[in-house]
């Protein structure tokens, strides 16, 4: 198990927000940190019959089942491919029970600006779905999509 602070080495910004940057294939994405309950390894997942396909079942992370899902496969990309750096971001929001969303890797946590976060438009959305965007950020020479979280997993589904 990853703790939040190792990855960070980062002191706890007084201006700006810190995002976790997590790579999907060749885009990287970024989720609000304040969502983030835990990271881990990939964990052994119980298949749930009848749910939407990007739900990939259930773990039982220290006695708590949470639901986990796929990401890759609620943006419709092509299916996860598991390596060693493929986690598990275990997702808080208030007053919610967790969920785990599966990521490709984990690779940084930074802190963004105001100045540095553009709202999204329509032709930033590529493949992901622009309610599932909060904005676009500049960091260095890249951009990050900045995931709305709460969207992404609370969205309902017509079945």
């Amino acid at each position: 198990m990853e703790d939040i602070n190792e990855i960070t080495n980062v002191a706890v910004a007084g201006e700006g927000k810190q995002f976790i940057v997590v790579r999907l294939g060749s885009e990287q994405y970024g989720i609000d940190i304040k969502y983030v309950d835990n990271i881990v390894r990939q964990q052994r997942i119980t298949r749930i019959p009848s749910a939407q396909p990007y739900f990939k079942g259930v773990t039982n992370l220290r006695g708590e089942i949470i639901p986990v899902m796929s990401l890759r496969l609620k943006f419709n990309l092509e299916p996860d491919e598991y390596t060693n750096a493929t986690r598990i971001i275990i997702i808080k929001p208030e007053s919610q029970s967790a969920i785990g969303i599966i990521v490709d890797e984990v690779k940084e946590v930074v802190i963004l600006d105001g100045d540095s976060i553009e709202k999204p438009t329509a032709s930033d959305s590529n493949d992901v779905q622009i309610q599932y965007l909060s904005g676009i950020g500049k960091h260095g020479d890249g951009l990050i999509t900045l995931l709305n979280i709460t969207s992404v997993i609370n969205e309902k589904e017509n079945v």
